[in-house]
């Protein structure tokens, strides 16, 4: 069964963009447009393997999205790509203070985001 990812981010371009770049190396792909939406995804969906999520969307930011995935036990080994423009370090910092593995600033290469997910899958 192809690995399964779950791409949070506000902008439909970038979650169609990034989704279509996934499917094309075969992944199976979920997307959500906050990360409201990406909690109610990932609980509904049975297995996620890894997890692409912007920093700035309404209702719940990418940071606070994070912190409930980690707080969670059957979710804290799931790989995180955190996708942003907001590249200072501060921002970068929170990120893997909160629990990302990677932060990736937008606009990202598409031979290197598959290179990530492929390492963080292993």
């Amino acid at each position: 069964m192809p690995k399964h990812i779950l791409i949070v981010d506000d902008s439909k371009t970038v979650r169609n963009l990034v989704a279509f770049i996934m499917k094309k190396e075969g992944f199976r792909v979920t997307t959500a447009e906050d990360g409201l939406d990406g909690l109610e995804k990932l609980y509904a969906t049975d297995q996620v393997d890894l997890i692409v999520s912007d920093v700035n969307m309404p209702r719940m930011d990418g940071f606070t999205f994070i912190k409930n995935v980690r707080e969670q036990e059957a979710y804290r080994d799931i790989p995180i790509i955190v996708l942003s423009t907001e590249g200072q370090d501060k921002d970068i910092q929170t990120g893997l203070t909160l629990g990302a593995n990677l932060y990736m600033v937008k606009p990202a290469q598409p031979e290197k985001m598959v290179r990530n997910v492929k390492m963080l899958l292993g």
